[in-house]
């Protein structure tokens, strides 16, 4: 490792947050998502350790290539579906399973004439993001049954609130969707992290819902032992964090009472202190947002960030008495230093942080 900040990724924390996953939906398939690099943590090196997932998803082709060509030979889903027939023409090849959202999407398929794709068929049931309107679902099914390119149809749909565990909005959507599902003799999916992990009807979701095919979950966050859930770590759901994201120490100095740190001197010192310049800053992915006061962990202890973020530096004060050095490693967020603890101090949510790190040092793996 040079001073720059990394992340560490802890694999066998990956592999224990799917198990502890899977517990909560017995018999359910696990979809793992993985998207957005798989939510920081490295995508392909993901897909290689989770051997017990039953199948991949992801949000973009390109996404969907790298696993393929990486020898990822699990189930991979494109969850934005394909909007051209040239991607269309490319993810069959590749035997991707793709979602159907839109009537575009339905005219590409038919138009391909033959190939027997698995399609998952998307209803917005109070998103209002992707899907069709649930009342259309007869007519969808028939139609994309008829169709020569489609040799599995499944259906799926996405919980908006399920992260609010008071919020009658999830309920509302399960109902809606039991409309779509009832009788449905193919797979089914609609648990997200926190439909999977903060509803006990998605245990019974065949049961309650009336399908009779195979029940998938969608795990995302959770897989790296992060909480969907406010005011919740994923410690608290038995999950473990699988990245710590680290820089060191680079300058440890007097910091005098009245000085002003940083661009256009926003902090000023009200004591003599001793200042810690951070090896990290928004170009790594640790972004500008995070205000005076948000906690970093040095030697087992939590110091406060100081000024603004610069592109490749942070300040903190160490406090008076300290005796830092540099090349000193400091945890940014980690199992000690949940990310959901941080992620308030910009404002963010843990996704956003995990997301942005931007991996100008190759993260560490640990098995």
């Amino acid at each position: 490792m040079t001073f720059g900040a990394r992340a560490l990724i802890r694999l066998g924390a990956l592999r224990q947050n799917l198990s502890v996953i899977r517990a909560t939906a017995p018999g359910a398939k696990v979809m793992a998502v993985i998207k957005a690099n798989a939510y920081g943590h490295g995508m392909v090196t993901v897909a290689r350790n989770l051997d017990d997932a039953d199948a991949f998803a992801v949000a973009r082709l390109p996404e969907a290539i790298s696993l393929h060509e990486a020898g990822i030979d699990k189930p991979i889903v494109l969850l934005a579906g394909v909007m051209t027939s040239s991607e269309l023409t490319e993810a069959m090849l590749r035997n991707l399973e793709i979602v159907v959202h839109c009537a575009e999407q339905i005219e590409l398929l038919e138009a391909a004439g033959t190939g027997g794709a698995t399609v998952w068929l998307k209803f917005d049931t109070g998103m209002n993001r992707l899907g069709f309107p649930p009342e259309k679902a007869d007519t969808l099914i028939d139609r994309l049954r008829a169709c020569k390119a489609v040799g599995e149809l499944r259906l799926m749909s996405h919980l908006a609130s399920a992260d609010e565990p008071d919020n009658a909005m999830t309920k509302y959507q399960f109902e809606l969707f039991q409309s779509v599902v009832d009788g449905f003799d193919g797979a089914v999916s609609i648990a997200n992290t926190p439909g999977t992990l903060g509803w006990t009807q998605i245990t019974d979701a065949q049961k309650i819902l009336g399908f009779e095919g195979e029940h998938w979950i969608r795990p995302g966050l959770a897989l790296f032992g992060i909480s969907p859930f406010a005011g919740r770590n994923g410690a608290d759901l038995g999950l473990s964090p699988v990245m710590q994201f680290e820089a060191r120490l680079i300058a440890v100095k007097p910091l005098h009472e009245g000085a002003r740190v940083g661009y256009r001197g926003r902090y000023q010192s009200e004591d003599d202190s001793v200042l810690g310049i951070i090896s990290a800053g928004y170009g790594d992915g640790y972004t500008r947002h995070f205000r005076t006061g948000t906690p970093v962990l040095i030697d087992g202890r939590r110091v406060p960030l100081i000024g603004n973020v610069s592109m490749d530096m942070i300040a903190v004060d160490l406090g008076a008495d300290a005796c830092d050095k540099v090349g000193d490693i400091v945890t940014l967020w980690g199992p000690e230093l949940p990310v959901e603890e941080v992620a308030p101090w910009a404002d963010a949510i843990p996704y956003e942080l995990v997301c942005g790190v931007m991996n100008r040092e190759a993260s560490e793996i640990i098995d």
